[in-house]
């Protein structure tokens, strides 16, 4: 007889609460908890009004999302009447709960997932205070107001102590005195926060990873009253296996310039190759979740932290990939691609900086003037000065290295038997960095620039001819460039042959 899956039996016939479940983290925690734990109570989800629509009709959309394609092939879209709207927002007070639906949180709720967070590393302090402290405090008073609470699961970020370069699995002292921080927000104007937020923020390199920090905090004070744990992912990509290998509705970190790369419009990336950069897959993440749920659950009080990362124990460099990420870009291409692929690693944001200038605006300033020749908006150039004038606040989490140890992680896997180490995996020692990576360009090939495996021979076609014009543009600038050299020297053109090859090498280096 097959061992039953342990995780499972403990969330069967459990009612959910969960914050932040029309997130990247929070689909798939759905689409997982819908898949492989069906037999679990309702699933409320906090959820406010977006572009006009009300939180019925943002529901009604959910069969319609990509990540629930695999659920559908075995379940009916009746499974959805699991999914419980609740009309709120962390950012309110009370959670912005009507009476009626507090009251229906507090009576049934046994599980909660607090995941709902503003992720902006360049937001400004009090919509962070309002979202990332103040929300989680106004979870944890719900929480403290269920009735049949089992467990409070907290999403919190390895990130948080980033102001270390080796951080452990534990709480470490709060930065700042919370109701200090929070009587600056509700006193002082944006231009006086704005004045006294580098004082405030002291080692932290954002408001992000400041208010996330002292988040922790507010569930560390509510431990003594009923179990909770904090898991720490570090910067999440998308899935290895599940939904489906590659899944992603997320543009952040390698997702996001994989898909401008693939584009051609995305060149060169600031990096440095030779560190190790954290990555772990959604589905790891979703699973650590439930699974660090199940064993808090056991205990009566207390707190249990984990770190969901991969640097201490499958660690990821880009040297790895080498000429891959190239080779990848036209295996499988876009037929939407705007230039022909070619992303080159740089080692300094002023290298990046000075070939961006080359292979990123004046290609940009052209592809922008034919765009609005026929009609269409300009976005390039746009998309270009956003990146410049993101790169000085994201410069620390480019080129810094972080160990983010996790034996609290690694010895929950060691809990989990047969059943839940193939339902609930969370163990990443046979993730093969270079085959994942194979992986998640498809899955941005298709979630992200949203072209089917069907448009393949179509756009290996174009990629030819893309080709063919990436040539005769790199001939058009060695030429311009070789003529603007003689004529400032007074040489003649064979004079001075012998700067192509030199223009030809330095250009490849921008």
């Amino acid at each position: 007889m097959s061992e039953e899956s342990q995780v499972r039996a403990f969330y069967a016939g459990k009612n959910f609460f969960i914050t932040g479940g029309t997130g990247f983290v929070g689909l798939c925690l759905i689409e997982k908890i819908l898949r492989c734990i069906p037999d679990s109570g309702k699933i409320y989800l906090l959820m406010r009004p977006k572009k006009g629509k009300e939180i019925s009709e943002r529901l009604q959309e959910f069969p319609k999302n990509p990540v629930f394609e695999k659920l559908l092939e075995s379940k009916s879209t009746d499974i959805f009447q699991k999914l419980v709207p609740i009309a709120g927002d962390v950012g309110e007070d009370g959670l912005g709960l009507s009476p009626q639906d507090r009251q229906t949180l507090v009576e049934n709720v046994e599980v909660v997932i607090h995941s709902a967070a503003t992720l902006d590393f360049q937001e400004s302090l009090r919509p962070t205070v309002k979202i990332n402290l103040l929300g989680t405090r106004r979870v944890m008073e719900l929480c403290k107001e269920a009735k049949k609470l089992k467990v409070m699961i907290h999403v919190s970020s390895g990130y948080v102590n980033s102001f270390l370069t080796e951080a452990h699995e534990k709480v470490y002292e709060a930065p700042e005195d919370a109701e200090k921080v929070i009587s600056l927000v509700d006193t002082l104007s944006d231009d006086a926060l704005l004045e006294i937020e580098k004082k405030l923020l002291k080692s932290h390199p954002n408001t992000y990873t400041f208010t996330k920090h002292l988040a922790e905090h507010e569930v560390v004070k509510c431990s003594d009253h009923f179990p909770c744990t904090i898991v720490r992912p570090t910067m999440i990509v998308a899935s290895w296996k599940e939904p489906v290998p590659g899944w992603t509705c997320s543009k952040v970190g390698p997702q996001g310039f994989l898909m401008g790369a693939a584009k051609g419009v995305v060149r060169r990336l600031p990096l440095a190759e030779k560190n190790v950069a954290d990555y772990i897959p959604v589905d790891v993440v979703v699973n650590e979740l439930l699974v660090a749920g199940w064993e808090a659950a056991k205990t009566k009080s207390g707190l249990s932290v984990y770190h969901c990362s991969s640097s201490t124990c499958r660690p990821f460099k880009w040297s790895v990939l080498g000429n891959t990420v190239n080779e990848m870009l036209h295996k499988h291409p876009l037929k939407s691609a705007v230039w022909y692929p070619h992303l080159s690693f740089v080692p300094s944001l002023l290298m990046f900086r000075i070939s961006a200038i080359f292979v990123h605006f004046f290609p940009a300033i052209l592809l922008d003037m034919m765009l609005r020749l026929s009609g269409k908006r300009p976005i390039l150039f746009r998309l270009h000065k956003n990146v410049w004038n993101s790169l000085n606040r994201l410069e620390r989490f480019i080129f810094s290295e972080w160990k983010f140890y996790n034996p609290n992680t690694l010895e929950l896997a060691k809990k989990l038997n047969d059943a839940d180490k193939n339902l609930f995996y969370i163990d990443i020692s046979t993730l093969q960095w270079l085959d994942y990576f194979q992986t998640l360009h498809l899955g941005v090939r298709r979630y992200l620039n949203h072209e089917k495996e069907s448009t393949l021979p179509a756009a290996r076609k174009k990629d030819m001819v893309l080709l063919m014009f990436h040539v005769i543009w790199q001939l058009f600038v060695l030429g311009i460039s070789w003529q603007i050299f003689a004529w400032t020297t007074g040489l003649t053109l064979a004079q001075s042959a012998w700067i192509a090859p030199i223009i030809y090498v330095l250009f490849t280096y921008l």
